[in-house]
């Protein structure tokens, strides 16, 4: 009797243990009813125009959705390493639906990795202009990071 009793009290500290993961959840879902509406960020890291096509899509579509339901959503596409050319104004395969994306849905925004953008500019010998839509941030890895740290959905396409 007095083993069930303790496999009996191992599952109420297992259980009680497991209920200390939900209040983050519980928080997200007040937070999106209570209108701060959704938040994707998504990640850019590969010179790949496959892939920063299928990013621009999947926030295009993430986008729709919420829009069609007639809620709020925040995307946030952010670029680093050899992901930077998707924004960078002289090599970028993708910047004319850049800026038809941005144009189109101000709910998307786009972030340059600082860091980045200053090794390459000391590696090619030149200053490294960004399309106009973006905006730069100091290291793209935090970013990603301090978004997720807030309750961002993260996304690696």
């Amino acid at each position: 009797m007095t083993r069930i009793r303790e496999v009996v009290s191992m599952m109420v500290v297992c259980a009680v243990a497991a209920l200390l993961f939900i209040p983050p959840a519980a928080t997200q879902i007040r937070e999106v009813s209570a209108g701060k509406g959704h938040r994707l960020v998504l990640q850019v890291n590969t010179d790949e125009p496959a892939m920063m096509n299928l990013a621009l899509n999947n926030a295009a579509n993430v986008e729709q959705y919420y829009r069609d339901l007639g809620e709020k959503v925040e995307i946030e596409i952010v670029a680093f390493g050899p992901g930077l050319h998707m924004l960078r104004d002289d090599t970028s395969p993708v910047k004319a639906r850049i800026k038809a994306l941005a144009d189109k849905s101000p709910s998307i925004s786009f972030k340059a990795c600082g860091n980045t953008q200053e090794n390459m500019s000391k590696a090619e010998n030149k200053k490294i202009a960004l399309v106009a839509q973006a905006s730069v941030v100091k290291s793209g890895v935090v970013r990603v990071m301090e978004l997720q740290e807030q309750g961002w959905a993260y996304v690696r396409p």
